[in-house]
């Protein structure tokens, strides 16, 4: 696995993709999941260029964290996974942003665990599909208000896993053409 290869290859694509919705590439944050992979690829990619690492789970995360920071490297951390309640004071002190708030009950523990301003990510459901979790889409917009008004968390934007048959057209539709 050549990473630094592919790492070019994904700016490359996103350039392109980039330069066709007429917006900056600059726009756009890769996040590299690290699920599985060890510290010394993490360290790779890092090396060439990414400062984004995401992590969907806890407990994998703290060992990574810790190792890549006793080498003097940080970079951003996003909880990319589903998290659980009693693990919140753990994710609040090793993630910088967490993807994945699926509940109010969530929302207000991470809430009422954090001293700081935590970016959040809305997690919406917008298959339906009973295996995922999030708000469904009829739900989102009341909880994004109730959300927004929890001290300790700044809504970012919204984070969906859409099932492979659901293009991005069809996905912006759905959410009546989200974004600038």
């Amino acid at each position: 696995m050549d990473i630094e290869r592919n790492i070019v290859e994904l700016e490359t694509r996103i350039n392109r993709v980039a330069e066709r919705a007429n917006r900056s590439p600059d726009e756009i944050t890769i996040v590299a999941v690290s699920k599985g992979v060890d510290t010394t690829a993490i360290k790779k990619a890092l090396e060439a260029g990414i400062s984004n690492i995401g992590e969907n789970r806890v407990k994998e995360a703290r060992g990574k964290v810790e190792e890549l920071s006793s080498l003097g490297l940080r970079p951003t951390w996003h909880m990319v996974g589903h998290l659980q309640t009693n693990k919140v004071k753990t994710a609040v002190e090793l993630f910088d942003i967490i993807h994945s708030i699926d509940s109010l009950r969530l929302a207000q523990v991470l809430s009422r665990s954090t001293e700081r301003t935590i970016p959040v990510l809305v997690e919406v459901n917008v298959s339906a599909e009973e295996t995922k979790n999030g708000f469904s889409a009829s739900e989102v917009s009341k909880a994004v208000e109730v959300i927004a008004r929890l001290p300790g968390l700044e809504i970012k934007g919204l984070m969906t896993v859409a099932p492979t048959v659901m293009t991005l057209r069809r996905f912006a539709l759905y959410f009546g053409g989200l974004g600038s």
